[in-house]
């Protein structure tokens, strides 16, 4: 389906609502670059996953624990009563950099996975417990207090320099950040699914990530990647990124 396309939700639910085991979605996709879901998308594909008895699952292995201590849940959970998703699926954050993956989900579900119920679940990182003591650490360090709101100042001082230097020279751009996740895209309007994200100039984008990079500054190289601004970044880091950027606008 296309993504915040609520006609497309509608109808797939009333032709195939009684066969879904579940809907997965991510709530920020990161994988066309950093778009989105749509409140009113999230409300109703909340309604009709209860309605027909399908799970909702949220892929937060990007999100989790980037963009808020409870993840992108926690937004929608500001906006929408009573939100929350039956299974989230965790990666990245978690590990504090090691290979280590989590989901967790209501106590009806995890109530039937094995030792309490008959679903074995297993893998072969699964409780690795250096990857674990390394997650841990990191959960530690990120649920201190001010660490997301610093983060996120920061986040959005780089996305504001970028879209102020894109102004000023006239570019079609625009951009958005959540925690220490962004997106840029070159196109007037923030595209609110794949199809407009690949409408976008990406001969300008290609222009601009090598003049980037010829300045010192490693952007994700394709126009479909979200971008990450991590603790360890400077102010010196985002005032660098901004200098770098205005020259490179002129690519």
């Amino acid at each position: 389906l296309e993504y915040n396309n609520l006609t497309q939700l509608e109808a797939a639910f009333a032709q195939h609502g009684g066969e879904l085991a579940c809907a997965i979605i991510e709530p920020i996709a990161g994988n066309m670059n950093f778009v989105r879901a749509q409140v009113p998308f999230m409300h109703r594909l909340r309604e009709l996953c209860t309605q027909h008895g399908a799970l909702l699952v949220l892929d937060e292995v990007m999100t989790g624990f980037r963009v808020a201590l409870g993840g992108a849940q926690s937004l929608y959970a500001r906006a929408i009563p009573g939100f929350r998703p039956d299974i989230s699926v965790f990666g990245k954050v978690i590990g504090g950099g090691m290979p280590l993956a989590a989901f967790g989900a209501t106590r009806d579900i995890m109530s039937q996975l094995a030792p309490l119920g008959p679903v074995y679940q297993a893998g072969t990182l699964s409780g690795n417990p250096v990857a674990t003591a390394c997650g841990l650490a990191t959960l530690r360090e990120i649920a201190k207090p001010g660490f997301f709101d610093a983060l996120a100042a920061k986040t959005r001082r780089l996305v504001e320099t970028l879209s102020a230097s894109a102004r000023e020279r006239g570019v079609a751009f625009s951009a958005d950040s959540e925690g220490g996740m962004f997106g840029f895209f070159f196109a007037e309007h923030l595209p609110q699914h794949y199809g407009a994200v690949m409408a976008s100039d990406k001969e300008r984008f290609n222009r601009f990530f090598h003049a980037m990079l010829a300045r010192g500054v490693y952007l994700a190289p394709a126009l479909y990647e979200a971008g990450f601004v991590s603790a360890a970044h400077s102010d010196g880091d985002i005032a660098a990124t901004g200098a770098a950027a205005r020259e490179a606008f002129d690519a």
